[in-house]
């Protein structure tokens, strides 16, 4: 837990240094001629092909090192940096993952790429206040109902109960939400189940009236949960710890 903190603090340390800025220049770019058009192009060509390789044997230390070079070279093209922090959050490197997305974010707010990698990063960083709004514009420009179910989640978590109760009523509202499934603990030790959005969205409604003392809503909530997939085992659990 000391560790997360800690990680969590050195992150947003960072993202507050303007040294880490990408809309910031240390120095202006000499004009660009025909000759180191050309002589870029042939290089970005090379960095290409050995990072290819580099991807295809596995080696993500020199793949991460040619994404630099070519970000570097390139500074106008936000796929390489877009590359870079899904590679991060692949591999894990949370932080380094939030550092790039949210820097391509000072350059482009409607990255969606940038957005998402954002947005899970700060969320598995503990970050939650900050992953939220990246979870809600992912929502807004993309349509996604995950990243609305996030959101509507990490409001509950934050104790947004207004907020979290609009998420998950237009989530329900939503006939696409049916047609989706999310993946849940079944039991202890007993696997996952899937279970579509809405009854996920009723299941978290529920908890969102429990926590605000409305056990006759939340009843009402788990069991529209149950209504829509009968075995969900966590609605059943919510329904029964009413009792």
């Amino acid at each position: 837990m000391m560790k997360m903190k800690f990680a969590v603090l050195i992150l947003l340390l960072c993202i507050g240094a303007q040294s880490f800025s990408f809309a910031q220049e240390a120095t202006p770019a000499a004009p660009e001629t025909k000759e180191t058009s050309e002589s870029n192009k042939a290089k970005n060509d090379v960095d290409n092909r050995i990072y290819s390789l580099a991807m295809r044997y596995n080696d993500a230390s020199v793949a991460k090192i040619k994404l630099y070079e070519l970000m570097e070279r390139n500074p106008g093209n936000l796929v390489y940096a877009e590359t870079l922090a899904s590679m991060y959050f692949e591999m894990e490197q949370y932080g380094s993952a939030a550092l790039v997305s949210l820097d391509l974010l000072e350059r482009n707010d409607k990255n969606l790429t940038a957005l998402e990698v954002a947005a899970f990063s700060l969320e598995q960083l503990g970050a939650l206040e900050r992953a939220l709004p990246h979870f809600e514009s992912l929502h807004l420009l993309s349509g996604d109902l995950f990243s609305l179910y996030k959101a509507g989640y990490l409001q509950y978590t934050l104790k947004k109960y207004d907020e979290a109760l609009n998420s998950v009523n237009m989530l329900i509202k939503d006939n696409k939400a049916a047609e989706q499934k999310l993946n849940f603990p079944k039991g202890e030790n007993n696997g996952m189940q899937e279970v579509s959005m809405t009854a996920a969205a009723e299941n978290l409604k529920g908890l969102i009236y429990k926590e605000q003392g409305s056990n006759a809503d939340a009843k009402t909530a788990f069991e529209a949960a149950l209504a829509v997939n009968p075995d969900f085992e966590l609605a059943k659990e919510n329904l029964a710890g009413l009792q």
